[in-house]
Formats: structure tokens, C-alpha cells, sequence
């Protein structure tokens, strides 16, 4: 079953709070919280993500998680 975006937005903020601003964390984190199958649930974690208040980065540059290619890493924004 695909998890809500609601369920998604809080499981991607409950680890951002649990980092804390200035720390992140790979999306793939959330996505395995939310189902066995989580690359199947990674395309909609990238798109929620952008719609909480968090900040995605790669390589330390801030990025559109939902076009960015490659990892990214999630995190609160300053």
C-alpha cells in the first residue's frame, strides 16, 4: 500500500527534528519507515519533501529534490 503524503511529510519531519538544523539525512531513510518496498516509495518522498519545510542538498549545494539526479541529503533549513 503507498503511504499518504501526510504520512509521508511526517515521517520525513519527525527525522529532520530528530537531526536537528544543521544536520540532514537521505531521503531512502524515511522511504524504508514507510514501506518494505521503498525504492518504489522514493519518487513520491522526493516530491513531498519539497512541500515540508525542509532543504535539500547535493554535494553541500542547495537543490530541487524532485529533479536532482542522484543522492541527496534532506535536512531543516537554517
Amino acid at each position: 500500500m503507498t503511504p499518504s503524503d501526510k504520512e509521508i511529510a511526517d515521517v520525513l519531519l519527525d527525522l529532520a527534528h530528530q537531526r536537528g538544523v544543521g544536520k540532514t539525512f537521505c531521503p531512502s531513510e524515511a522511504a524504508r519507515r514507510l514501506s518494505d518496498d521503498w525504492r518504489d516509495v522514493m519518487p513520491d518522498v522526493r516530491r513531498v519533501s519539497v512541500g515540508v519545510a525542509l532543504r535539500a542538498t547535493q554535494k553541500g549545494h542547495e537543490v530541487d529534490a524532485r529533479t536532482a539526479k542522484g543522492p541527496i541529503r534532506l535536512g531543516l533549513a537554517p
